[in-house]
C-alpha cells in the first residue's frame, strides 16, 4: 500500500472512531496482495466468543493426533447447561448425547456455551493454549469455560494455567489481540492449521455461522467466514471477507462500551460494520 492509500485508511479509520465511548483495536490484511491495515493491533482484548475461532483449532488438532474423536459422544446434564447464545441450554434434554463433531458445529454457528465448554472437557483450555503456542500466537489463551450470564450464572470451572493467573481474571474467558487473530484466520485460510483438509473443513464451518450484524453487515453477496463475540461492553467479530477485490481478513475489537444494549444496533455493532466497510473499500482495491 502507498503512502497517501495508508494515510487515507487511517484517516476514514480514525474519522468512524471519533466519539466513540470506548476502546477499539484493529487488525486486517488482503490475503491476496498483501495490504494491511492495523491499530492498536497489539493490544490484549478480552475475545468473549471469538476465543471459540482458536477452541475450533484445537479440536481438529486433537482429532487428528488422535487425542479424541469427532464420533466421541457427551452426555448433556442439567448441571452442565449454561446461558447465553445457543440452544442446548435451553433446547435440548438432560442426558441428551451428542458426538464432538456436533458440539463443535453448534459452538462456531450458533456460538452455543454449553457446546463450547464439552468441548473443552474433552480437549481442555490447556490444550487450547498449547496449540496457540505451536502457531506462535502467544496472547492468544483460552482461560475457562463459559460461566452464563444473569441469574444462571455458574461457578467458573475448567481454568487453564494462563486462567489461573490473577492478572489474567479480568479477560473472562479468554484473551488475544487483533493481530494474532488476523494471523490466525490466515493460517487457517491458507491451509496450514491442521492439515489443508482440516483447514478447509474450518472455514466451511465459519462460513455457516448466523451472526451477521459485525462485519458481513453490508458486504452484501460476498461469502463470509467469521467468529463474532459479545458481552455487556463488548463487541467483537474477526473473519475473512471473500471480496471480488480479494480475501480479507481482519480482527476488530470494541470494548468499554458504557451502555448495555443487546440488539444488533449495539453501537460497538455499528461500528464494525462501518469499519469493515473502510478496510474492504480501502484494502481490496
Amino acid at each position: 500500500m502507498t503512502t497517501s492509500r495508508a494515510e487515507s485508511v487511517d484517516e476514514k479509520i480514525h474519522a468512524a472512531i471519533a466519539g466513540f465511548p470506548g476502546d477499539v483495536g484493529i487488525c486486517a490484511q488482503n490475503l491476496d496482495t498483501g495490504a494491511t491495515y492495523a491499530l492498536r493491533a497489539d493490544q490484549r482484548f478480552r475475545t468473549a466468543s471469538t476465543i471459540k475461532l482458536a477452541i475450533l483449532a484445537a479440536a481438529f488438532a486433537a482429532v487428528n493426533e488422535g487425542k479424541v474423536k469427532w464420533t466421541d459422544l457427551s452426555t448433556l446434564r442439567d448441571a452442565d447447561k449454561v446461558s447465553g447464545s445457543g440452544v442446548l441450554g435451553t433446547e435440548f434434554s438432560d442426558g441428551d448425547k451428542l458426538p464432538l463433531a456436533d458440539l463443535v458445529h453448534l459452538m462456531i454457528v450458533l456460538s452455543d456455551n454449553t457446546a463450547t465448554n464439552l468441548v473443552l472437557d474433552r480437549i481442555t483450555a490447556d490444550y487450547v493454549n498449547d496449540q496457540m503456542d505451536k502457531l506462535g500466537l502467544k496472547q492468544t489463551r483460552s482461560m475457562r469455560k463459559v460461566r452464563g450470564d444473569g441469574a444462571d450464572l455458574k461457578a467458573p470451572s475448567g481454568y487453564s494455567k494462563a486462567g489461573r493467573d490473577p492478572e489474567n481474571e479480568k479477560y473472562g474467558i479468554g484473551s488475544t489481540t487483533p493481530r494474532e487473530m488476523v494471523a490466525l484466520l490466515e493460517k487457517i485460510e491458507k491451509g496450514e492449521v491442521v492439515s489443508p483438509d482440516a483447514s478447509h473443513e474450518m472455514i466451511k464451518i465459519l462460513k455457516r455461522q448466523q451472526d451477521h450484524n459485525g462485519i458481513a453487515r453490508r458486504t452484501g453477496d460476498a461469502p463470509v467466514a467469521n467468529k463474532a463475540g459479545a458481552l455487556d461492553h463488548l463487541r467483537a467479530d474477526v473473519g475473512i471477507v471473500y471480496s471480488k477485490h480479494g480475501r480479507i481478513a481482519m480482527a476488530i475489537y470494541c470494548d468499554s462500551i458504557p451502555q448495555v444494549d443487546w440488539s444488533s444496533d449495539n453501537p460497538g455493532l455499528l461500528l464494525i460494520a462501518r469499519i469493515a466497510d473502510e478496510l474492504l473499500s480501502s484494502l481490496g482495491r
